[in-house]
């Protein structure tokens, strides 16, 4: 048994928020008891055999947190990350849930390459799910058997990183998926619009000297997916949405639709187009950072519930890959260990959010788009948990992660995790 005591409790399942006791079951990993602070709770055989105390002085106590965009780069790319490494990675930021990203080699767009990633998943201490492939090698030409593969525990489809060209098929795929129950996370940038990719078309691509990545690329794609989705009636989710115009097209079509969604990356609503400036290659992301006002749209979607959900993109890369000149390094940066802390300070510190709303977008939303037993802390649920301290402060140093590619290394932020627990277990320990 653990006995959890002092924390306040934040569940925007219950919409609880107040101090609270919470006994867990380390056998079962499920959550026994919840009770106001102080009072009693071991009653009968409740706790029976040995308990473990943890004083959480107050910290705040949440459902662990779930990031439905992660790349972690195995099988096919594992000098940039392993499924052990990010898991660690996804624990140190509070992540007790992460669904992974299908563009691997081989691409998980058969059942051997889906039991891999799942199976070795398993073996860390936090929940590994996966996407499979909307098509098969990730060309866009013919779709996967995506029946098969979510009877297998597929938590959604996706191509992310290859926008889906052919509306035909997009439009197939969404039925098939409708039917399995499971979301389509699409990548929204058309390919025949960029010159350079990962840089705004706008001040940062002048200084570069480069043509970059117009919004146009991405806000063609959003409106076209989303009147397909509204006519197939099937989950769709826009992923790491950067525009100002997608924000508005996907707020006009939530009116309409209910099953349309989004997500925002902490990096598009913390910085612009002037950090590819100042750091390079270490900013450098598809969808690229784009104008203040687009930044700002981002934080209004977060606010007024247009984008549903905050998904960190982790994209770990080699410092070697990072060096290459600016036109050749990948695209993305690291997102698990700084998300929770980009949250806190951008949009609850700055009054854009509540601390329940940060968490509902940042676990219970998520959760419910994928399907997953996730999110929310009640007697009887599991015992996937997060503590942590939204004023102590620590810098973004060394990472959990193999990668290290981030424009914030060497800040100072607010947030500090101090326990994540999964399945009843501490999974790490700040």
């Amino acid at each position: 048994m653990l006995l959890l005591k002092n924390g306040y409790m934040t569940d925007p399942a219950s919409g609880t928020e107040g101090y609270r006791d919470i006994l867990i079951d380390t056998d079962s990993g499920k959550i026994v008891k919840i009770v106001p602070q102080g009072a009693p709770v071991c009653e009968n055989t409740v706790c029976d055999g040995f308990v473990e105390d943890i004083d959480l002085k107050g910290q705040i106590v949440a459902p662990g947190l779930v990031d439905v965009h992660v790349h972690f780069r195995d099988p096919g790319f594992t000098h940039k990350e392993d499924i052990h490494t990010g898991a660690a990675a996804a624990a140190r930021g509070g992540f007790t849930s992460v669904v992974l990203m299908a563009n691997t080699k081989p691409a998980v767009d058969n059942s051997e390459t889906l039991a891999y990633v799942l199976n070795k998943g398993k073996e860390t201490g936090i929940h590994v799910h996966t996407c499979a492939n909307v098509t098969k090698g990730l060309l866009g030409k013919e779709l996967t058997d995506m029946e098969r593969l979510s009877e297998q525990g597929a938590a959604g489809f996706t191509d992310d990183g290859i926008p889906l060209m052919d509306e035909s098929l997009l439009r197939a795929a969404l039925q098939r998926a409708a039917k399995c129950g499971k979301p389509v996370s699409l990548h929204e940038e058309n390919p025949a619009l960029i010159a350079n990719n990962g840089v705004n078309a706008g001040k940062a691509a002048a200084h570069y000297g480069i043509g970059g990545s117009p919004r146009e690329a991405e806000i063609s794609m959003v409106e076209r997916d989303l009147r397909i989705a509204a006519q197939e009636e099937a989950d769709l989710s826009i992923q790491h949405i950067s525009t100002k115009e997608a924000v508005e097209l996907v707020r006009q079509a939530k009116k309409k639709s209910s099953h349309i969604f989004a997500e925002a990356a902490p990096h598009h609503f913390t910085l612009t187009q002037e950090a590819v400036i100042r750091y390079g290659t270490l900013a450098k992301m598809n969808p690229p950072l784009r104008e203040e006002a687009d930044r700002l749209a981002v934080i209004e979607g977060l606010r007024d519930g247009t984008i549903d959900m905050i998904a960190t993109d982790h994209a770990p890369h080699s410092a070697e890959e990072k060096a290459k000149p600016l036109t050749e390094a990948p695209s993305g940066i690291v997102g698990l260990e700084t998300a929770l802390s980009l949250g806190i300070r951008e949009l609850v510190d700055k009054g854009y959010l509540s601390m329940m709303e940060l968490i509902e977008k940042m676990s219970l939303a998520p959760a419910k788009l994928y399907r997953l037993a996730a999110g929310y802390l009640r007697e009887g649920g599991p015992a996937d948990l997060v503590v942590f301290d939204p004023k102590r402060e620590w810098v973004v140093r060394d990472f959990a992660s193999k990668a290290a590619n981030s424009p914030f290394v060497g800040e100072t932020m607010p947030g500090v995790v101090s326990y994540t627990i999964c399945g009843g277990k501490i999974v790490y320990r700040g």
